[in-house]
């Protein structure tokens, strides 16, 4: 396994953690609007099930299903994109909206799928997923969010909205923005957080911290972040959670770790209320990294919900 030093990298140098996984399929560069897109397949050695479209958290990359594109792919085809800004994806000076990610994640599945897909987002990536499903109802026959955050309009009072996003401007200067990059691009800062958000520590491992560590190295690193941090703070960054909930006319599972510590789950288990077409599963012994931590209890309960809800729509068994 490839070690990587405190001192700075050149961009080259640190490509080689997300290029050399077999366990993450093919990957690829997508030219999408004039930015380059890095994606992902696994192609099924059967050809009846639906494709799946995976899309992950805020800083993470497709390399955050390691432990699920290719166990999963032994029954679908398996996509997973990088979306604009993170991971393998051109580092954009554009203005991020969760809707330009779903614009992203439809033009990727008319261009090289062409059919109605199963699609899983993880964090950011559910909140992308649950809103590019709400835009282009045609794009998906179900709808997979691992843990869903609450926008924050939703989590702020209207008043207080205006002020928290004043000071929340004076901290997203290029100077800070520079700092936090400096640390970003340190093995040892990143092992120490992912230690703080997987429940089981073994998992931050040296994969894991590279797959952090190596975006923070690409060019135009700096001037995304700072775009992306902005992007967060503005109250249009995305849809209402609960208004897209309401909307939902798919069949949608939602599956969270018991003990994420981001996203806690007393949010999570608010969102039957919003739909009749959730199905809420709760994974014990499992953080905000649950797909990693618990695996194949994930990929299991996927499969099994896919095949129940999706393939065999009046089958009579019940989910596991």
């Amino acid at each position: 396994m490839q070690q990587f030093s405190e001192a700075g990298a050149s961009p080259e140098a640190w490509r080689s953690p997300l290029t050399q996984r077999d366990h993450l399929g093919n990957q690829r560069d997508w030219v999408w609007r004039g930015w380059n897109i890095r994606y992902s397949f696994l192609r099924s050695p059967r050809n009846d099930g639906l494709p799946v479209v995976f899309l992950h958290g805020f800083g993470a990359s497709l390399l955050q299903w390691r432990s699920n594109l290719q166990p999963l792919s032994q029954h679908h085809t398996i996509y997973a994109l990088d979306l604009l800004g993170f991971g393998g994806s051109e580092k954009a000076s554009t203005e991020f909206r969760v809707s330009l990610w779903a614009d992203q994640v439809r033009e990727f599945c008319q261009q090289f799928i062409g059919q109605p897909i199963v699609l899983v987002g993880h964090s950011l990536g559910a909140l992308v997923a649950l809103t590019a499903v709400n835009r282009y109802p045609e794009l998906a026959k179900g709808l997979i969010l691992v843990t869903l955050p609450a926008t924050r309009q939703e989590l702020l009072p209207g008043p207080v909205q205006s002020i928290v996003h004043s000071v929340e401007n004076l901290f997203a200067n290029s100077f800070l923005i520079t700092l936090i990059l400096r640390f970003a691009r340190r093995p040892s800062f990143i092992r120490s957080a992912l230690k703080k958000i997987y429940t089981d520590t073994q998992y931050a491992n040296e994969d894991m911290v590279a797959s952090f560590v190596e975006p923070a190295h690409h060019r135009g690193a700096e001037r995304t972040l700072l775009k992306l941090v902005r992007a967060r703070t503005a109250t249009d960054f995305s849809d209402d959670t609960r208004l897209l909930l309401q909307s939902l006319d798919i069949a949608t599972l939602v599956l969270w770790g018991h003990n994420d510590n981001i996203i806690p789950i007393r949010w999570g288990r608010q969102l039957p209320e919003f739909t009749p077409n959730l199905t809420m599963v709760e994974i014990p012994d499992a953080g905000h990294f649950l797909y990693d931590e618990q695996a194949e209890r994930v990929n299991h309960e996927i499969l099994t919900w896919i095949q129940q809800t999706i393939d065999m729509p009046h089958s009579t068994q019940t989910t596991v």
